[in-house]
């Protein structure tokens, strides 16, 4: 009891710091002040020509397909990392999917298992479907002490091979346009090494997606963790890997509190207060795929606002001040893209 008792005065502490932190030196950042007009469609609307895979800042969902697992009340709490269903997701923004399987070919997050990834699959579809100028990052793993399932790869080719972008580095340096119509880049990471995705495959290897996830409920211990990491890569222009950053943190035993959301909310509430510390430490080059539990439209609208800061970075080298202008002109764009879409719609109904 008395270390837990100790422990919790260490959150507590750490809390009040970070609080501190940011209180002092702010969360503003190139493009901080940019809100798109329809989650669902953002990639669209981006300058699809010019934009490079490796120079989008990806928002993603950390344990991704895990918003029905285990009993509700009893066990759901402790494992649960996302109230909104993939397809949800995605309609609010999220373009990066974490997915654990087991050898049943059903999702899990530890001991636990939920539905069939075939569930996932086919939200994903129907997005795409609905959506033909989005694109999504799909990492799939055999979870903890899982088995991996039989055939596995060649199912996933089997129900996403119309989409799936072909393991190639050089898709890196492509712009989103030369991509069409393949729009997802699947990884997969079973545990059998001999069952590795290999070059020229339709699935990518784990190599391609990499991170340095550290496990702890300390919210300033694994938000100095993460610009630590993150100022360790090389520049995204210069890496032949995606880079994650989680903006977690992970429920302990040792501690009095063991459900995902309070303890994940400790640090939920920073990812901008990040993104705005690696720009002041001269890291933001290196930030590439930014994932969080529980998703917001906030956390993506951060990340297209700093998509957009690059593609516009002549502005930022010779006259900043212009920016804001640039992304309200973008944001009205946007809006009248989606408005002559649904009037299009309207008309051909």
């Amino acid at each position: 009891m008395g270390a837990q008792v100790a422990k919790q005065r260490i959150v507590e502490a750490e809390e009040k710091r970070l609080r501190e932190k940011e209180e002092e030196e702010g969360i503003d950042f190139p493009g901080s002040n940019y809100q798109h007009h329809n989650h669902k469609e953002w990639m669209a609307t981006l300058p699809l020509e010019s934009i490079k895979v490796r120079d989008v800042l990806w928002p993603g969902t950390h344990d991704s397909a895990t918003d029905k697992i285990g009993v509700p009340f009893i066990s759901r709490p402790f494992a649960r990392c996302q109230k909104l269903s993939i397809y949800q997701q995605l309609c609010r923004g999220a373009r990066v999917l974490d997915i654990r399987v087991q050898q049943e070919r059903k999702v899990c997050h530890g001991p636990l298992t939920t539905y069939k990834v075939d569930v996932v699959v086919a939200d994903i579809r129907k997005f795409l479907d609905e959506m033909p100028f989005e694109f999504i990052i799909l990492q799939l793993r055999t979870g903890g002490e899982w088995e991996d399932p039989p055939g596995f790869d060649a199912w996933l080719i089997a129900n996403l091979g119309e989409y799936l972008v072909a393991q190639d580095e050089g898709v890196l340096e492509m712009n989103l346009l030369q991509l069409l119509p393949k729009r997802v880049i699947c990884i997969w990471k079973p545990k059998e090494i001999s069952y590795y995705p290999q070059p020229g495959s339709l699935l990518w290897s784990s190599w391609y997606l990499q991170d340095d996830w550290i496990d702890t409920d300390l919210p300033l211990t694994k938000f100095d963790s993460n610009l630590v990491t993150l100022g360790k890569q090389a520049a995204n222009e210069k890496r032949g890997f995606f880079y994650r950053v989680e903006n977690t943190t992970t429920p302990q035993v040792s501690s009095p509190v063991c459900c995902v959301f309070p303890v994940t909310n400790r640090i939920r509430g920073y990812a901008r207060f990040f993104i705005s510390q690696a720009f002041k430490k001269g890291i933001a080059d290196r930030l590439q795929i930014f994932v969080e539990d529980f998703l917001q439209e906030d956390f993506v609208d951060a990340c297209i606002g700093v998509t957009l800061a690059r593609y516009y970075h002549q502005l930022l080298l010779h006259e900043p001040e212009l920016l804001q202008e640039v992304l309200s002109q973008h944001q009205e764009l946007v809006a009248a893209t989606s408005r002559r879409r649904w009037l299009l719609n309207v008309s051909s109904e």
